[in-house]
């Protein structure tokens, strides 16, 4: 079992977040499936281009950068954009433990948006995997096509059976 999936299994166990199916992230794609692919995408980059960084703050970090358990799209909050990564820092840091690594990706996460930039290896993947699968979910109806059979495993991890497209 790889350390992603083992990842997946404890933050599901102790948290809320299975709730990232409820809401739509960009195009049609959940906030589950964003924060899967990202996880996914930053290990790959970190691998591919032999960046060496602690790869449980990584994928920590990558799973729970969109932690926000709203429905941006409802209009309420004109500054998603900008607020969503304190609100993610807010309810991951009530659910877990985090490490200054994982803060830090979690809240610099939307550099250059936000105009604080990341300060570690990791937060600097998970941005750019955060961009990456950003415009795939804006542009492509199916953005995940080619690595469907690990979402849907990341997906029955996090014990989502009922996946929203």
């Amino acid at each position: 079992m790889t350390l992603l999936v083992k990842t997946i299994q404890n933050i599901s166990k102790q948290s809320q977040f299975a709730q990232t199916n409820n809401y739509i992230q960009h195009g049609n794609t959940t906030c589950l499936r964003h924060t899967l692919a990202v996880a996914h995408y930053s290990v790959r980059i970190a691998k591919v281009l032999g960046i060496s960084c602690k790869t449980s703050d990584l994928i920590r970090g990558a799973l729970l950068h969109d932690y926000f358990l709203y429905d941006w799209h409802s209009g309420k909050n004109h500054l998603h954009g900008f607020t969503h990564p304190s609100a993610a820092l807010c309810n991951a840091c009530k659910d877990f433990n985090l490490t200054e690594t994982e803060k830090n990706i979690i809240i610099r996460h939307m550099f250059p948006l936000t105009v604080i930039p990341p300060v570690t290896r990791e937060g600097w993947i998970v941005c750019m995997a955060d961009k990456w699968c950003s415009l795939r979910e804006t542009f492509s109806a199916h953005p995940y096509k080619h690595i469907e059979r690990w979402i849907a495993l990341y997906e029955r991890t996090a014990g989502i059976s009922a996946v929203k497209f």
